[in-house]
């Protein structure tokens, strides 16, 4: 495959590069635009022919999910012994860029998790488990809009397994309880717990549950309590434990049942609604 071309798409430069595929910045000279390319990985299609299956199983997944804060599809092909993905460029950068500065200020949170939390509701009505939320999948575009990306290890709940669920497919900093122990009935409230754990570290610069070894990362999702956000926000008179300690239920039933119910409840938090709206409940 050319390094200057990927069908008709006119290679720039690359602007990533993962496990399982590369991703460019590309110019369609059709219709005069700049788009990002996700070109699968040929080493990985030779090792593994199920990645074919889950790079094509992204595009429909992308596809089927219309919505605005979810990164558009525009093409899906194949190009000699490689497939690629055609997608919005969004150039405003990641979630992961702004967090490397440190926390974020409390009036830019709110916006974030809602757009976040309403492409997820959309995900799941339609049965589909994203299973990778963190910041890195989190894209901004030119006017500070966030957008939901990265599908490559979503799961249809209805559909049979592209991907073993019974090995670590996702970011472990990130993962739920049940999706640790390789449960196969994930549902919604596994992207819920993960966008809890992206919150915290909006509020904090920190993650919760991050040790220094995989095992005991994997041990504090499991057995050890939330921290404690007030505590390392004294500052901040905010409620938020109530918040994070519901979001990240290691059961669950605990949880928010929906992704848009915790981004409800940051935005009332952070317009000062929170009290009133428990008064009413």
């Amino acid at each position: 495959m050319s390094t200057e071309r990927i069908g008709r798409y006119e290679i720039l430069k690359q602007l990533g590069r993962g496990g399982m595929a590369t991703v460019y910045l590309g110019h369609d000279p059709f219709i005069r635009r700049e788009v990002a390319i996700k070109v699968m990985s040929a080493h990985l299609m030779e090792n593994d022919p199920t990645f074919f299956d889950r790079f094509q199983h992204e595009a429909e997944t992308i596809a089927s999910l219309e919505h605005p804060a979810i990164v558009p599809i525009y093409d899906f092909g194949h190009q000699g012994d490689q497939s690629y993905i055609v997608m919005r460029y969004m150039n405003g950068g990641t979630l992961e860029d702004r967090l490397g500065q440190g926390p974020m200020k409390l009036q830019e949170i709110a916006p974030i998790i809602e757009r976040v939390a309403a492409a997820l509701d959309e995900a799941h009505y339609k049965g589909i488990v994203h299973r990778d939320i963190k910041p890195a999948n989190i894209l901004f575009d030119t006017k500070e809009e966030a957008f939901l990306s990265d599908f490559g290890i979503a799961k249809s709940t209805a559909a049979t397994g592209l991907t073993a669920d019974n090995t670590f497919i996702g970011t472990v900093e990130y993962m739920s309880p049940e999706q640790i122990q390789g449960e196969k009935d994930l549902d919604g409230r596994t992207d819920v717990y993960s966008l809890g754990i992206v919150l915290f570290l909006m509020l904090t610069g920190k993650l919760p549950f991050k040790k220094d070894t995989l095992v005991s990362t994997i041990l504090a999702h499991l057995t050890e309590p939330v921290p404690s956000v007030q505590a390392a926000l004294p500052q901040s008179r905010l409620p938020w434990d109530e918040i994070l300690n519901k979001a990240l239920a290691k059961d669950r039933a605990d949880r928010y049942h929906t992704a848009g119910e915790l981004g409800k409840d940051v935005n009332s938090l952070l317009s000062g609604k929170w009290y009133l709206n428990k008064l009413l409940d």
